[in-house]
């Protein structure tokens, strides 16, 4: 089979010429089309079901929300893991599917399941809804909005949330490959209608009646139509409220023939939704965010550029004063990465080329040989656009010229040493009898190098077929290498049948000389070592036999003694940094610590620092479940020619933490944005080590973490040690009286409504401004709602009409709750997390 494909190749040197520029085509094609990205993508197949309940406690969120959801998932086929997080108003259920099942199905699986779910939660507690299909990659690009110098009395933060939300956004909507665009921080805007107790109180009326007030009084109708002659006119009732003065005339009661306003009671402005979360930058303060996500599966490269197309429009219809600046842009690791890549590649086609030249002797052999390297990259290329394997680091970062064209090699190198030795016979041939003979040196020599070279390469084929079935996160990491080197070598085996053997008797037809002076020394510098060696070796075979034996021992030990890591880290140029504050830590001292925090990285770094950017708590779309204390510190760094205190990114790392630590009360941990939320997908931490403590009593769970963390602190290699905060969640806590509320003929029902309507808000309706839609919310008025004396004498209706203070018919006291609830597999879990310091 070899002889005749070999015979076909060289007898047929047009085809294979032809097949070869197709092959050239194909691969120059494929490297347009093939997937480019950083690493390799290896997110489970998850699906997450992100729940908001704004109104309820983390243990309320984890009893109504957290556990229907995880029970209805429990019996779903092909579910392999499940992992919860209950949060003070989120709950997120993260359910991982088998790969086999593929990105759809789960989706609908789960879709089916929601169901059944919402039936076991309360209708006012939160509506279940699946995240968008993105993975640990998906976070491509994302930006803050910014006030241009001498325009900040123009724009404050509710203005930016708006013009993200219904300008940047929309615009960014549609682009192929993004299946969200998150906004995060500023301010909701909503029609506020704040109202004073004291008002209500004097004028005997109650919450309730603003409300239904506010609902009976901002509606549209319709009345058909009329006809009249040959038209048709309709009938339209606008009663919807435009403007804060509509707002303000609506009547809420009349006394003695007077009409009561809401003007009367409350002060109607433009106010904003309650916050989970913020941006900040800069050290500059508070600022509007977006994110965009990108869909599962699609091509980083391509959809980034479509990204950077339509920002480009973007930025030409923002408002004068308004400016568009990203933050992370993976069009920066992908190019560090592709140019890392290429520059290997390029280099170590260079040295193989330079000494395929010098050791082969013949010039023209070295290039045949060499031209082997860029046509088997390209059919590697064309396969992996085929199969859909993706261009990365850890893909082809595994190509090895010199294994690829090892066939080659034997091939040219006998093919010319036969040619050489019939150098007499050749030169007294001519015309055609002279390529005939040529032709059959070549399939000959071709033929008998090919069935032992062929040999060779099955056998490097067959070491990769163990990691191709690799499974799970390890599948995803270096299934990828072992294909990408798979196809180089099949195309590198199918070169060497076909072209190889057509080049040689085509290139190596005439001027065969012997080898040049160089080659011919160097050769026998090499010969002169080896000969004594061998001869050395054959003769004390026992002592070379020990002496393997003896640098196996010490090589085995060596081994057991290094350590390893799954994967090498990969240095994404950025740190992503995560301070750890008290839980219950409000939103507003957070910011104002990250703020601090940003202004002494910025003003001790500012030749390795370009921007820090702070993004905590929650987005509109909260795929990234994180409490108001908690926050992401992204610290985007020049390039490193421009630093001046260190040039190593582990000590610019301790520097940074050392000036930091001057904020009292925050620890440090130290990772990278896409390492980060790597870890925190696959396993529900964002630590490269974790250790999980399982039990139902969260105060034992807490106690025994910190023991572990005080042994762990211990271990050489160990950093940034420290315990998830699951208690210590300070809390308003209204423990309702039964026996007064039946002595009052009160329900629970009405009561949490008069708590839920005062201080988070109820929502009586939306206001349209042309096509953008404004929440209409009532709540008390914010000096009314700032302690717990204010919730202690909130005054609730009764059934003839009176009111009562809370504290009449409830305990409010003051206690600690859990800040979080995490679960696996429906059990309640701590995390001691650890990072491993680098060397």
């Amino acid at each position: 089979m070899i002889d005749r494909i070999i015979t076909y190749s060289v007898r047929n040197k047009l085809i294979i010429g032809l097949l070869t520029l197709a092959l050239v085509g194909w691969g120059i094609y494929s490297l347009t089309q093939v997937s480019v990205d950083a690493v390799p993508d290896i997110t489970d197949n998850q699906v997450r079901v992100i729940t908001t309940a704004p109104n309820l406690a983390t243990q309320e969120v984890e009893q109504f929300i957290t556990y229907p959801v995880e029970l209805s998932m429990a019996n779903l086929p092909g579910v392999k893991e499940m992992r919860s997080v209950s949060k003070l108003g989120l709950s997120v259920v993260t359910i991982v599917f088998e790969e086999n099942m593929g990105t759809y199905l789960p989706r609908q699986l789960v879709s089916e399941q929601l169901k059944e779910a919402e039936e076991q939660i309360p209708g006012h507690m939160g509506t279940p809804k699946m995240a968008p299909i993105t993975t640990g990659l998906g976070e491509i690009y994302q930006y803050i909005l910014d006030v241009e110098p001498g325009y900040e009395d123009q724009y404050d933060a509710m203005e930016l949330r708006s013009i993200q939300d219904w300008i940047v956004r929309r615009q960014l909507s549609g682009i192929p490959g993004v299946v969200e665009v998150n906004s995060w921080g500023g301010f909701l805007k909503e029609y506020e209608i704040a109202v004073n107790p004291e008002k209500l109180r004097s004028m005997d009326i109650t919450l309730s009646e603003i409300y239904e007030a506010l609902e009976s009084n901002n509606e549209n109708t319709g009345g058909s139509y009329i006809e009249k002659g040959s038209e048709t006119f309709f009938i339209r009732g606008q009663g919807q409220v435009h403007t804060l003065e509509d707002i303000e005339s609506i009547v809420v009661k009349t006394e003695q023939n007077i009409p009561v306003t809401v003007a009367d009671l409350a002060d109607v402005r433009f106010g904003h939704a309650v916050r989970y979360g913020a941006i900040t930058a800069n050290g500059e303060g508070e600022k509007v965010g977006g994110q965009l996500l990108m869909l599962k599966g699609e091509n980083t490269a391509e959809v980034i550029e479509h990204i950077k197309e339509r920002i480009s429009q973007v930025r030409q219809n923002l408002p004068e004063g308004i400016t568009l600046e990203p933050f992370l842009d993976r069009t920066e690791l992908i190019d560090k990465t592709t140019a890392t890549v290429t520059e290997n590649l390029t280099l170590g086609g260079l040295i193989v080329i330079f000494v395929l030249v010098l050791l082969i002797g013949n010039f023209r052999s070295g290039l045949i040989v060499a031209s082997v390297i860029p046509l088997s990259m390209l059919f590697a290329l064309g396969m992996m656009n085929l199969f859909d394997v993706s261009a990365n680091l850890m893909s082809l970062g595994a190509i090895d010229f010199g294994i690829i064209i090892d066939g080659a090699v034997i091939i040219v190198e006998f093919t010319l040493f036969q040619l050489t030795t019939k150098t007499d016979v050749l030169s007294k041939l001519s015309g055609r009898e002279r390529r005939n003979k040529i032709d059959e040196l070549t399939i000959s020599s071709s033929s008998r190098m090919m069935r032992s070279a062929i040999f060779g390469q099955v056998i490097i084929l067959i070491v990769f077929i163990p990691i191709l079935s690799l499974t799970g996160i390890e599948g995803k990491m270096f299934t990828p290498m072992a294909l990408t080197f798979g196809f180089a070598m099949l195309g590198a085996m199918i070169l060497c049948l076909t072209y190889v053997p057509m080049i040689s008797s085509l290139f190596l037809n005439e001027n065969v000389k012997e080898k040049n002076g160089i080659s011919q020394s160097v050769m026998n510098f090499f010969h002169r070592l080896y000969e004594p060696a061998i001869r050395f070796a054959l003769r004390r075979k026992g002592i070379i036999l020990g002496t393997a034996l003896v640098l196996f021992g010490a090589a085995l030990v060596m081994f057991l003694r290094m350590g390893g890591e799954f994967i090498p880290q990969l240095d994404e140029g950025d740190f992503a940094i995560h301070p750890l504050v008290k839980p219950g830590t409000s939103l507003s001292q957070t910011v104002e610590t990250n703020t601090r925090l940003e202004q002494i990285l910025m003003d001790e770094f500012p030749d390795e620092i370009e921007q820090v950017v702070s993004r905590i708590g929650t987005g509109e779309v909260p795929n990234d479940p994180m409490s108001m204390e908690m926050s992401d510190l992204i610290v985007v760094l020049h390039d490193k020619e421009q630093w001046t205190r260190t040039d190593s990114k582990e000590e610019l790392a301790e520097q940074m933490k050392t000036e930091m630590s001057a904020v009292p009360g925050v620890n440090f941990a130290f990772s990278q944005p896409i390492e980060m939320r790597f870890n925190e997908l696959m396993t529900g931490v964002r630590s490269d080590v974790a250790v999980k403590i399982y039990g139902e009593d969260l105060d034992v769970l807490f106690e025994k973490a910190n023991e572990a963390a005080g042994i762990i602190g211990g271990i050489p290699g160990a950093a940034d040690i420290n315990v998830e905060q699951i208690t210590g969640l300070p809390q308003m806590v209204v423990d309702y009286n039964r026996d007064k509320l039946a002595q009052y003929g009160l329900n629970i029902d009405d009561v949490n409504n008069a708590v839920q309507t005062a201080f988070s808000g109820g929502k009586t309706g939306v206001v349209f401004e042309g096509e953008r839609r404004f929440d209409m919310v009532v709540r008390l008025q914010e000096p009314f709602r700032r302690d717990i004396d204010h919730l202690r004498n909130l005054y609730v209706s009764l059934p003839n009409g009176e009111q009562v203070p809370l504290q009449e018919v409830a305990d409010v006291n003051f206690q600690e709750g859990p800040a979080q609830i995490s679960r696996d597999d429906t059990q309640r879990r701590i995390v001691v997390r650890g990072e491993c310091a680098r060397p």
